[in-house]
């Protein structure tokens, strides 16, 4: 079958994308953005949907969940709140920023050359129309936060891009909500550089329809001195897939990500992370927590790549599942890689039940079986939870996964 072939057939038959031609020709755009499309297009023509097959997908099947709907390429519902005047949309940008768009337009995605797995950013980049780009000023302080809301709609196909660059010696906040009606397909794409002595903290609410799909890029650099803090709550979707990708590039630079899977019926979230330890004196920590009821599917791949020069590297990963359903799967594989020899590195992962003996001497306190189960596992999320430095974000988090809990107890 040729390329162009396999494009159509998966667009007919997996996606339901509409015509790109006929996209390019509605949606006329600069050089910069059209060179991006184009080049999307044709790396997606030649490999469409990832499968099973590539290593890093084995656990989570894009193409089942996206067969024999038909979606129509949309443009993307994002409405910003809060502080809104660094942002500049996407299609302007390149008059502001000219050798950041000629950067775009000649650049690769993360982890392409390593994995050669970035179907779904390619599919984002051929219909590239709608996104944000976020520019903070240097030492820029005490700013509110940026609060974005991508809807998604019933039969819709959209990939808002998002570029935030953080000016060194800044600090920034970002909250994202992901919600929606019927079935949709939410595809992302976001870049981010965090300057020196910068930082950003990044949180996500992903509560998109129960029909929805939902699939998640991010690339982050971080320089010398600067922090990249992040945090996802994962209760929506039929399908999600996470995929964090940091490359730390100055020394001692520092990445902290945690998050909470909270996952019921037949739902699939999928974590993916790789942090590319590129210089000495580097920290990173990954920390989530994940709860599975019914048959509710969990999969978490993390890895730690340690570089010959990243000499006093500190990284850690812990991931822990919470089966409250013998239906439940959760499939985890930790990873460090490691070329340097004076490191400190480690990982663990845990998948288990509710321990029945606190469980029960919570019973001869008096407290009711939902009670004690309620109490267990809101403790058993705290250390994830914990990683939330802004206290409005925690407060709106954990009321949240308090109803979730409340509802499984």
């Amino acid at each position: 079958m040729s390329a162009v072939k396999k494009l159509r057939a998966c667009e007919q038959n997996d996606i339901g994308l509409t015509d790109w031609d006929r996209f390019v020709t509605e949606s006329p755009a600069p050089d910069w953005m059209k060179a991006i499309r184009l080049r999307g297009r044709e790396a997606y023509q030649a490999c469409g949907l990832p499968t099973a097959a590539m290593e890093r997908f084995k656990y989570t099947d894009i193409a089942a969940a996206l067969k024999n709907v038909n979606l129509k390429f949309d443009s993307a519902d994002v409405v910003p709140v809060g502080c809104t005047e660094y942002l500049t949309p996407i299609m302007a940008a390149a008059d502001k920023f000219p050798a950041w768009a000629k950067a775009m337009a000649e650049s690769t995605p993360a982890g392409m050359a390593q994995y050669g797995d970035m179907n779904l950013w390619h599919a984002v980049n051929a219909y590239l129309r709608d996104g944000l780009v976020l520019d903070v000023p240097s030492n820029t302080r005490g700013k509110d936060a940026l609060d974005i809301t991508i809807h998604g709609h019933d039969g819709a196909y959209f990939v808002p891009r998002t570029f935030l660059n953080i000016g060194e010696g800044a600090e920034f906040v970002i909250l994202e909500h992901h919600v929606g009606e019927g079935m949709y397909w939410n595809n992302r794409v976001t870049q981010i550089h965090v300057g020196k002595g910068a930082r950003l903290r990044h949180y996500r609410i992903q509560d998109n329809s129960r029909e929805a799909v939902y699939t998640q890029n991010t690339h982050v650099t971080v320089d010398r001195d600067g922090t990249y803090e992040a945090f996802v709550l994962t209760m929506g979707a039929s399908l999600s897939r996470n995929q964090i990708h940091v490359d730390l590039q100055g020394e001692n630079a520092e990445v902290r990500l945690a998050g909470v899977n909270l996952l019921s019926g037949t739902q699939h979230a999928d974590t993916t992370i790789t942090i590319e330890h590129q210089a000495p004196h580097c920290r990173s920590n990954q920390t989530y927590k994940t709860i599975l009821a019914d048959k509710a599917h969990g999969v978490f791949q993390g890895k730690v790549h340690v570089h010959r020069p990243a000499q006093k590297t500190d990284g850690y990963q812990l991931s822990n599942a919470l089966l409250l359903s013998p239906q439940a799967v959760m499939d985890t594989k930790p990873e460090l890689e490691i070329y340097a020899d004076d490191v400190k590195c480690s990982h663990g992962a845990t998948t288990g039940q509710l321990d029945t003996a606190p469980l029960f001497y919570l019973r001869t306190r008096g407290l009711s079986e939902a009670q004690a189960k309620f109490l267990l596992m809101q403790a058993y999320l705290g250390p994830a939870l914990d990683e939330i430095r802004d206290d409005r974000v925690r407060d709106e988090i954990t009321a949240m996964a308090t109803k979730w809990l409340e509802q499984q107890s």
